[in-house]
Formats: C-alpha cells, sequence, structure tokens
C-alpha cells in the first residue's frame, strides 16, 4: 500500500495562480452587486417614496428631488407624475462625483462603483413605484424596509461594490483629510435628513387631521429610523459573515496540516514550538485565522490529514491585517 501524502489528495501544492478562476470570482462579485440591489431598489420604490419620506445618501437626495419637482415636467416624465425620476438624478449626481473621484481618488475604486451606479439606474428604471405603500405604517415600512436596505448594502460590501453616492463623497472627503469614512456617511444622512423639512408635501398625501408640521416632523423621524435600522442591519450582516475564528491545532502531523490549509484555504499559518507539562515531550502547535466561512474547510483538512489531533477553535471579534480587514484606529 502507498503512503502518498495527504496534502497532495487536498490540492496540488505548487498550483499556480490561476487567471480563470480568478475571472470566473470577478464574474461573481458583478452579477452579486447587480442581483443585491434589486431588493434595495424596491424598498425605496415600494415604501419609502410612497409615502413620501427622505432616507439618507443619495437615495434621500434623490427622492426630494423627486418629490420638489411633482407636476413640473408633465410632457417629460408623465409616467413619473411630471417629476425628475429617481433613475436619472441618481446618474447624473453619481456622474458629477465619480469626475471628482476621478481626479482624487483614481480609477481603482471608481471602476465597480461605476457598475454599481448603473445597476442602480437600471432598477430604478423597470421596478415601478407603488400608489399605495407596501406596508401602510410608515415606521413600520422604514424598520422593514431598512433592515432589506442594510442587507442589501452588505451584499454589494461583500462583493467590494459601491452604490455610489455619498460613499463617493466620503472617499474623497478622506483622501483630503483624516476623517473616518462613517462620519462623514453619518453626518451626509443627517444633514439630508433634517433638510426634508423644508420639502412641500406632494398632493398625492392626504394628511387628514395631521397638521402640515407634525407631518414634517413624522417625516423626519422615519428617515432618522429607516436610517438607524439599515445600519444596524448593515452592521450585524457584516459582523456575522466577517466574524473570524482562530484555530490551535496540536499534531504530530503539523507540517501536512500547515501546507494543506496555506495551499487550500490560503492564509498565513503559524507554527508554535510547545511542550507537553504531563509527557514533557515538544510538540508544534498550528495556529490560523480564517473567516467562520472557511471553519468547516480547516476542519476537514484536519480529519483528513490526522483524525488524532487535539482542535481548538476561539470566535474573535476582530481581525485586522493582510487578508483581513484593513487597521483603522477610527
Amino acid at each position: 500500500m502507498s503512503h502518498r501524502p495527504i496534502v497532495n489528495q487536498i490540492i496540488n501544492p505548487h498550483e499556480e495562480f490561476n487567471p480563470h478562476r480568478y475571472r470566473l470570482s470577478v464574474l461573481a462579485e458583478y452579477i452579486g452587486i447587480f442581483v443585491s440591489l434589486c431588493p434595495f431598489v424596491c424598498m425605496v420604490n415600494w415604501i419609502f417614496v410612497p409615502h413620501a419620506l427622505v432616507g439618507g445618501g443619495l437615495t434621500g437626495i434623490c427622492s426630494m428631488i423627486y418629490y420638489a419637482t411633482d407636476g413640473l415636467f408633465p410632457s417629460l416624465f408623465p409616467a413619473y407624475h411630471g417629476a425628475v425620476p429617481i433613475w436619472l438624478s441618481t446618474v447624473v449626481i453619481n456622474t458629477i462625483l465619480l469626475i471628482v473621484a476621478v481626479c482624487t481618488v483614481g480609477w481603482e475604486f471608481c471602476i465597480r462603483t461605476i457598475f454599481g451606479v448603473l445597476a442602480v439606474a437600471f432598477w430604478y428604471r423597470i421596478v415601478p413605484i407603488r400608489e399605495v405603500p407596501l406596508i401602510a405604517d410608515p415606521m413600520l415600512g422604514c424598520i422593514i424596509g431598512g433592515v432589506a436596505f442594510g442587507i442589501s448594502l452588505g451584499v454589494v460590501m461583500l462583493c467590494n461594490g459601491s452604490s455610489g453616492g455619498t460613499d463617493i463623497v466620503a472617499m474623497v472627503v478622506h483622501h483630503y483629510k483624516d476623517v473616518s469614512l462613517g462620519k462623514v456617511l453619518i453626518l451626509c444622512d443627517v444633514v439630508i435628513i433634517l433638510s426634508a423639512y423644508f420639502l412641500p408635501i406632494p398632493a398625492s398625501i392626504d394628511l387628514g387631521t395631521q397638521s402640515v408640521n407634525d407631518y414634517k416632523a413624522q417625516r423626519i423621524l422615519c428617515g432618522l429610523g429607516m436610517t438607524f435600522s439599515y445600519t444596524a442591519a448593515l452592521d450585524w450582516f457584516m459582523n456575522r459573515v466577517r466574524q473570524s475564528v482562530q484555530f490551535f491545532i496540536f499534531s504530530r502531523k503539523h507540517d501536512a496540516i500547515a501546507e494543506a490549509i496555506s495551499t487550500t484555504v490560503h492564509r498565513g499559518v503559524t507554527l508554535l514550538d510547545g511542550k507537553g507539562w504531563y509527557s514533557g515531550e515538544p510538540i508544534t502547535v498550528v495556529t490560523v485565522l480564517v473567516r467562520q466561512h472557511e471553519k468547516s474547510t480547516i476542519l476537514h483538512i484536519v480529519e483528513q490529514v490526522d483524525p488524532e489531533a487535539f482542535v481548538s477553535c476561539i470566535n474573535v471579534s476582530g481581525v485586522f491585517g493582510s487578508g483581513f480587514d484593513a487597521i483603522r484606529g477610527d
């Protein structure tokens, strides 16, 4: 019976960069960006716009343009009650912002952002605006819609994409000033939502016994509620997906395990010298940090190489550096 090394059964340790596999992964990311932006737009056109609400970001700005121009251009935009459609203002404003970004940040950031902008405009163009909101209660709609909004953005971010808008503004500001992206985005959102107080109320909105000032205050509260729910959902989603695991693997076959992990999962592996207290014998410990979704792959490798190995895995809240999140002091 031959003793072929188990690592060669898992993956060829001399495998070089595969351009075909790389192109497929990039294509999958672009498909992910395109598809995930559909529920993003649906929440806007089915909940936020029918309630005449204003959220943060460029979506909020384009929504305000839509409300403010209601009935002004009946011959140009009859399908939108004479208002400037959101998809058009999205393309125009993002084009201006992208020109600024190309001159400051560079093309590397802008390529996928351009694709995201075109994808958003496409979905805005084909997803109809509902006359009756999908969820009747505006605050409940903002909370539920905000959750879907945040998860959609999370998928876009995981695919290294962007929907444009205030993301571009934040990148440009961060390029010149040592200000965190999160702070710039929050500031933009708050300013946009508060400015909705000065918007006229669309004719389609029936105030009933509610005063104009009460409605405008409710609009601002709903916008802030939507922003809170989508940022909370985004943080939860990203933390779940990006949660990392630290492994300590005690095995006599440490070299085979380390080689298999390195060539299969493409993660850096560290070997630690240890000594058993009871046996007094030296032992090498394999330690590696991976994402949560890679946990089962590591366990499968250990099971194949050395079923008698002793394995400890610990969930860690933050891993920063090459292959993980960027090191920032924000």
